[in-house]
């Protein structure tokens, strides 16, 4: 059976361009761009270009939801990114974040404070349906793993974003990731496997059913043979 989805952004819910902020390495000096594009309701295009000479092969380039969105995702199994075709993807790894906190208050100049973040990684190898499972997601702070960070809280889900990064100097230069959506899934199970296999059971009481119904026939059968002297 398919899965069940909640979309996110694209979909039936479409998507906006005013709905997401961007967040660069020119925070901290460097010279990245990032934009979130929506070409129309069913497609936006995350793309820019990853500076990693001026930051000495660091950078990232990322776009994130304004404000707070405290989804309740908890009876969800992951996000699924759909990837637009049927042009060719660009090959390139990007992230998926999430934060279930509050953002920090922001610097005196205005800039964003760094906070931990919980990334998915994937490849945009070809179009089609990314499936990242939760326990996909790492916490992270400003790239690095903080593996004494407690659980992602999938019950209040607070931002959500898209982020292109060097990975400690692995890429870099223009990227442009194509989307149909992003959504919350979970497996649908068969009205068979919700019954916990009733189907199976049946089939046997019928087969019982069968032999004892034979097993009583023969019986009769046998009693007539013997009150008719034929045994």
């Amino acid at each position: 059976m398919p899965d069940q989805i909640l979309y996110l952004f694209g979909g039936d819910r479409p998507w906006n361009s005013t709905a997401w902020v961007t967040t660069d390495d020119r925070v901290r000096g460097g010279s990245s761009q990032s934009y979130l594009t929506v070409v129309n309701a069913q497609h936006a295009r995350f793309h820019g270009h990853l500076d990693t000479t001026t930051l000495g092969g660091a950078g990232f380039a990322s776009q994130h939801t304004m404000g707070e969105l405290h989804l309740d995702l908890k009876d969800y199994e992951g996000i699924v990114v759909s990837i637009k075709g049927p042009e060719k993807a660009d090959g390139k790894d990007y992230a998926l974040t999430l934060k279930d906190t509050s953002p920090p208050p922001r610097r005196d100049d205005g800039r964003e404070k760094s906070s931990l973040s919980w990334e998915a990684e994937f490849r945009a190898e070809k179009p089609g349906d990314v499936k990242l499972t939760w326990d996909k997601f790492k916490p992270t702070y400003r790239g690095r793993e903080k593996p004494d960070a407690k659980p992602l809280n999938t019950a209040d889900i607070r931002q959500v974003g898209l982020m292109m990064r060097s990975f400690f100097g692995k890429q870099d230069g223009d990227f442009a990731l194509n989307l149909f959506s992003i959504a919350a899934f979970k497996h649908e199970p068969h009205a068979q496997e919700e019954r916990g296999g009733d189907d199976d059971e049946g089939e046997d009481l019928v087969k019982a059913g069968v032999v004892e119904q034979r097993r009583t026939t023969e019986r009769r059968a046998w009693w007539r043979a013997l009150c008719c002297g034929l045994v």
